[in-house]
């Protein structure tokens, strides 16, 4: 029986979901796109998209979106990541009764690290035991199982990555806390705090998205994967790539952690950013064995090519073109 290549893409208008709509296009999907304003999408989103007027908090518009569609990317997230306690888990729900009602739509899920304790996860895998230990991280446990319990009659592929960065990727620690988007590269920005960092290039990340949802017989009813990405040992090699950029050696400072510590309890971005700062103190790699054994190798751009494009992209780089990915030539 041949495939049924429709998806819709809840978030395409954003970085991650716009990214793996773009793939999803290259490799032959038909992509439909969610969105509250229409003339916004069309002109700012991925080509190639047939946009239908919704929002993902109304369970109704993603149902009618979704129908005659195999997959239902739920790439989609609060804007600017606030009311997480109100909103995430309703939006899940919706994608899992509009995947239900296509006729058991599989879900694709880009997931994050913060489901663990870095503190005892130096390495995270399909079996790795999950114990957030921030709200964020408990919200995200409970997306997951949710999907865990809709399976098989919604089957579901969760793929983990590190921090994302790449082009599309503005709200990201690399475009809003190594370097200043719009902005010369004057100076560098780092967070990492002398232990390992995973992070995972755009590009290669919706890549691998769209390698694995041509294959759907072979992937699991509850399909929990691991993007390897770039693992930066020391946090020295983003800076090293970054400099090489730049072609000089740019000052580097610390990110101001303690200061966060402090105006934490005031709320706000400090608050934020204070629950993820254990995942810049521990090592943190992924392991993507099954996911290589599934597609043969994971996509994969230099970290030289892939800072390049993305500063390029930011607008931190004169005068410098932007090399596609491998995958993307």
């Amino acid at each position: 029986m041949e495939q049924n290549r429709t998806a819709l893409v809840l978030g395409a208008t954003g970085g991650i979901g716009g990214g793996i709509a773009k793939a999803l296009c290259r490799h032959g999907w038909q992509v439909r796109g969610l969105a509250r304003d229409l003339a916004a999408a069309r002109s700012r989103g991925p080509a190639h998209v047939e946009w239908i007027k919704g929002d993902a908090m109304r369970g109704a518009d993603v149902i009618r979106a979704a129908h005659g569609v195999s997959v239902i990317v739920h790439a989609v997230n609060p804007p600017g990541y606030r009311n997480w306690d109100r909103l995430v888990l309703p939006m899940i729900d919706n994608t899992i009764a509009a995947a239900r009602a296509a006729g058991g739509a599989r879900i694709a899920l880009p997931g994050t690290i913060y489901n663990f304790d870095p503190a005892k996860t130096p390495v995270i895998s399909e079996i790795s035991p999950q114990h957030p230990q921030s709200r964020k991280g408990a919200i995200r446990v409970e997306l997951e199982e949710r999907l865990r319990q809709a399976a098989p009659d919604v089957p579901s592929l969760i793929l983990r990555a590190g921090d994302f960065f790449g082009p599309g990727m503005r709200a990201s620690w690399f475009a809003q806390a190594m370097v200043s988007a719009g902005n010369p590269l004057k100076r560098i920005i780092n967070p990492a705090r002398g232990a390992g960092h995973s992070w995972a290039y755009l590009p290669d990340l919706a890549e691998t998205f769209a390698r694995l949802l041509d294959l759907p017989e072979r992937l699991k009813p509850f399909e929990m994967l691991q993007f390897e990405g770039i693992y930066d040992a020391d946090g020295q090699q983003m800076i090293r790539a970054i400099r090489n950029a730049a072609g000089r050696r740019l000052p580097v400072y610390g990110f101001p952690w303690w200061l966060i510590s402090l105006a934490a309890p005031l709320g706000g971005f400090p608050r934020e950013a204070a629950e993820i700062a254990p995942y810049w103190k521990y090592p943190i790699r992924l392991d993507n064995s099954r996911l290589t054994g599934l597609l043969g190798n994971e996509p994969h751009t230099s970290p030289e090519i892939a800072v390049r494009n993305s500063l390029a992209v930011l607008g931190c780089l004169e005068a410098r073109a932007v090399l596609p990915a491998p995958q993307e030539q």
